[in-house]
This record gives C-alpha cells, sequence and structure tokens, in this order.
C-alpha cells in the first residue's frame, strides 16, 4: 500500500481538481473515487491478511449519488460489531492517522447514549448484580436511541452538539449534554447503537467488523482482567452475556452494513489505507 501512495504523489498524470460546487464536479469525483476505491479493493485481495470481507453491491453506487445529491451535508459512517471485536481499536487507529494529516473527522462513542441506569444499580448494589438480575444492557432499550438519533441529524446538517456522557466507573450515571462534539466535515460514530432500527439509516457509511470468537473471547478476558480489575470468573460470566447479546442484537444487522472489514488486521496496513484514501481525495492538479 505505501508503493502505491508513493506512486500518487509522484504521478504527473493527475486530473484537474473539479468544481465540486457543480453537480457535473461532483460527478467527476464521483467516478474518479469509484476507480481508486475498486483499486484498493484489488490490492487488499492479494494482501496476506486483507482488511475487507464484503463489501455490499450496492455500496458504491448509493455512496456516488449520495456525494453528487446532497453535498452540504456531513458524511456520516457508523462502526459497529459485537464486544471485543476491534471496534475501539480501530477507531484508536483512526484518531492516531487524523491527527497525523490533520484531517476534518470528528469520533463520537454511542456508548455515551447508555441510559441512566444509577437507581437501578443503588438498588441492586452493583452492576453485575443488576445484569444477573437480568437487565440487558445492550438491548436497544437500554439506549437513548432518540437523543442519538437527534444529535446525529444535527451533526449532519452542521450543528455541533453536546452529547451526554456515561460514566464508566460502575456507578450508572449519565450527564445529559456534558461533552462538545463538532460537526466535521467526517463523522464516525463507534458503537453497537449504530446499527439499531431508529438510527442506523441516518449514516451513509455502514462498517461491520467482524472477529471470530476466539479471539474476540481473549481479547475480551486480557482487557476485563488487566483494564477494568475485573476477577476472572465474572470476566468469564460477562462474557457469556455479551456473546448471546452479539447472536440477538448486533448480528442480525450484519447484512445491514455497506463494508465489513477484519477486526484483526494490520493496524499498520489499515493506516496506510487511510493515508492512500486521505492522499487521492487531495492530489488533484
Amino acid at each position: 500500500m505505501q508503493g502505491l501512495i508513493e506512486k500518487e504523489l509522484s504521478s504527473q498524470d493527475k486530473i484537474l481538481k473539479p468544481d465540486f460546487n457543480s453537480k457535473t464536479g461532483r460527478e467527476l469525483l464521483a467516478f474518479y473515487l469509484q476507480t481508486k476505491f475498486k483499486q484498493i479493493l484489488a490490492y487488499d485481495k492479494k494482501y496476506s491478511m486483507p482488511i475487507f470481507r464484503e463489501i455490499n453491491p450496492g455500496f458504491i453506487p448509493k455512496f456516488s449519488k449520495r456525494l453528487i445529491n446532497t453535498p452540504d451535508k456531513r458524511f456520516l459512517i457508523s462502526i459497529t460489531g459485537e464486544s471485543a471485536a476491534g471496534k475501539s481499536t480501530i477507531c484508536h487507529e483512526i484518531a492516531k492517522v487524523i491527527e497525523q494529516l490533520s484531517m476534518p473527522v470528528t469520533i463520537l462513542s454511542t456508548d455515551n447514549y447508555f441510559n441512566d441506569i444509577s437507581t437501578l444499580i443503588a438498588k441492586y448494589g452493583t452492576f453485575d448484580n443488576l445484569r444477573d438480575s437480568g437487565y440487558d444492557v445492550d438491548a436497544p432499550s437500554s439506549f437513548q436511541l432518540d437523543v442519538l438519533k437527534e444529535d446525529l441529524q444535527d451533526l449532519a446538517d452542521g450543528l455541533d452538539i453536546k452529547c451526554p456522557r456515561y460514566l464508566p466507573n460502575g456507578t450508572g450515571i449519565s450527564v445529559p449534554k456534558s461533552i462538545d462534539v463538532k460537526s466535521s466535515k467526517i463523522i464516525i460514530v463507534e458503537g453497537i447503537a449504530t446499527m439499531y432500527d431508529d438510527v442506523k439509516d441516518v449514516f451513509d457509511i455502514k462498517i461491520y467488523v467482524e472477529t471470530d470468537n476466539d479471539v474476540r473471547k481473549k481479547w475480551f478476558i486480557e482487557r476485563a482482567v488487566n483494564e477494568r480489575n475485573q476477577d476472572i470468573n465474572n470476566a468469564l460470566k460477562h462474557w457469556e452475556y455479551i456473546l448471546n447479546a452479539g447472536e440477538k442484537y448486533v448480528k442480525p444487522y450484519r447484512n445491514n452494513a455497506d463494508i465489513i472489514i477484519n477486526g484483526k488486521a494490520d493496524l499498520k496496513y489499515f493506516a496506510q489505507i487511510l493515508e492512500y484514501i486521505h492522499t487521492i481525495t487531495n492530489n488533484f492538479q
């Protein structure tokens, strides 16, 4: 991929920068991006560990139509997948590349839209006790989906928002309108709530991160024990919960995804793909 980036930068055969204010210019840009995206896919197929597992056949024409007809709206990209599939790791890599390339991108986590369950936790003593009582933390009803949808629509229209902050300290407290979120040209939203029925159609590009269960379990247990100070028995109990919740709430939305990517992908290679996309969208004559 680094070779493609260098070839693009050194090439003397570049197109004139289209006039994005005209429909003709946007049509030219859409055709150009289609060609380059197909080039990325062809390269990826030959890579030792491809990042792209599946591409929805209707994605490229849908994306092109969106680019041509509604250029003023921000681009909203969702990244979803089962717990411990690698969503956050991929978003951290995106954030790192964004900082290096000064790209106009905002990253938002739907974990901040969990309901306030502080009263329930106080009643049952701990979050684990609440979960064991039958509270379904990953169910759509456990999220503030109405607030999330309204915030996403505002961001798409170019409006900055203040999103809630869910405190990850076991108290279950959600603080409304607590985090400033800028409406950048591209907005990436990570979390399982992005593909629930009330919000999934807001997104222009829907990405599903997929990782084998044995790898997910290893990652989940390591994170629970090393980062969240959970004992191994409780971590295993919670793993059984998220395994079942993923089958029930997340995997059914896999078929709605535009792009399915490998959660075990080489992050250096993934960063090079992002750099290449940045290069081709900013390397006009």
